[in-house]
């Protein structure tokens, strides 16, 4: 698979970072980011650590490592705007919450589309009951090469978007969506970040605005739910009905882009009057 450079919408003096999932590329974040741009967002898509190129090199890289592509990024977004939001989708959402809890005066606001803490879904089947062994299996050197299949279909709801972006486009914005599935280790990095981000929930004080599927077949509803309680900070939510876990392309993804830079403007709005107040 070729590699997917970051990219870059210029924009107004409202800087938004996009952080796409577990072995995927910052394409599944580009719709997003187009809609976000033509809302007057600059709008950065960063590519992780470890991803974009082969599996050996995502094997090579862990979750502290995609962190810090994140922080890298939103530290180079914040000298160049007023205010940086940060959303990501799946396992990127919760890079996106651990930046909100780390770098508190950083993050002006958190979009999280379909969290996964917990690989719950209806396509997951047994893999939500061994999760929690994967960083020992990891540690121990069991199962490189194993991987933890889903259920078919996977990518869009939507046929017709599943086999255009499956087939019509070189990897699709969201990666090959008929892959077959995702590596035993690279999901124990993924287990061992959701466990360190639910610990610092409570330090997320900037305003969320949580979206996800109700039909998510990843990572349930419940996902969104563990966010909302745990959060400090405002929560706005939305629960799409017409989506699978892949949201930011899949059927409802313009009412996600509307609705994020609504949530993302009335923030900025709301910064601006205070400090003219002040």
């Amino acid at each position: 698979m070729g590699r997917s450079p970051a990219f870059r919408f210029e924009g107004g003096r409202e800087g938004v970072l996009l952080v796409h999932g577990l072995g995927r590329t910052p394409d599944e974040m580009r719709l997003l980011g187009k809609g976000l741009n033509r809302a007057g967002f600059t709008v950065v898509g960063v590519q992780l650590a470890g991803h974009g190129g082969d599996e050996d090199e995502l094997l090579a890289s862990g979750w502290e490592d995609w962190y810090a592509s994140v922080e890298a990024a939103a530290d180079d977004l914040r000298g160049q705007v007023d205010r940086v939001f940060v959303a990501g989708s799946s396992m990127g959402a919760l890079l996106a919450l651990r930046l909100a809890a780390m770098q508190p005066t950083w993050v002006a606001g958190v979009g999280v589309y379909g969290a996964t803490f917990r690989y719950d879904g209806w396509s997951a089947g047994w893999a939500t009951r061994i999760a929690f062994l994967l960083p020992l299996f990891k540690r121990l050197g069991i199962g490189r090469d194993r991987r933890l299949l889903q259920w078919p279909p996977q990518g869009p709801r939507d046929e017709r978007l599943r086999e255009s972006f499956g087939r019509g486009m070189p990897s699709g914005p969201a990666g090959p969506i008929d892959r077959d599935g995702d590596s035993w280790h690279a999901l124990a990095e993924t287990v061992k970040l959701a466990r360190d981000v639910r610990r610092r929930l409570p330090a997320v004080l900037a305003p969320c605005f949580i979206a996800h599927a109700l039909d998510d077949e990843v990572a349930s509803p419940g996902n969104a739910d563990l966010v909302a309680r745990h959060v400090r900070g405002p929560v706005e939510m939305l629960l799409l009905a017409d989506s699978y876990h892949r949201i930011t392309i899949d059927r409802e993804r313009r009412t996600l882009i509307e609705r994020s830079a609504d949530f993302f403007d009335r923030i900025a709005r709301e910064a601006r009057i205070a400090r003219t107040a002040a």
